[in-house]
């Protein structure tokens, strides 16, 4: 099992559970130091700013929750167990 990690999505249909997806890693600096923050690709979900950069950039929808103006996407992620955050 990998590491799930949730997505904000605000169009209804774009991806449905099970489908494999891509993602794109983005980073910024802030006083509190490196975020890094994701996309499913193509500009269908984001996710929330994390210090804990992910190890693998694709993974496996598993849920898809309708909230009142949006939709929160879980997507399983293919990491190996814990490293020092360094992409091979």
């Amino acid at each position: 099992m990998g590491r799930k990690m949730e997505f904000r999505m605000e169009r209804d249909g774009l991806i449905q559970a099970g489908d494999r997806v891509k993602l794109k890693e983005d980073m910024s600096g802030t006083m509190a130091g490196t975020v890094y923050y994701y996309t499913i690709r193509d500009a269908v979900a984001m996710s929330n700013n994390t210090k804990k950069r992910v190890s693998a950039l694709e993974g496996v929808v598993r849920a898809i929750e309708a909230k009142e103006s949006y939709w929160t996407v879980t997507v399983e992620l293919e990491e190996e167990p814990e490293t020092d955050g360094v992409r091979p």
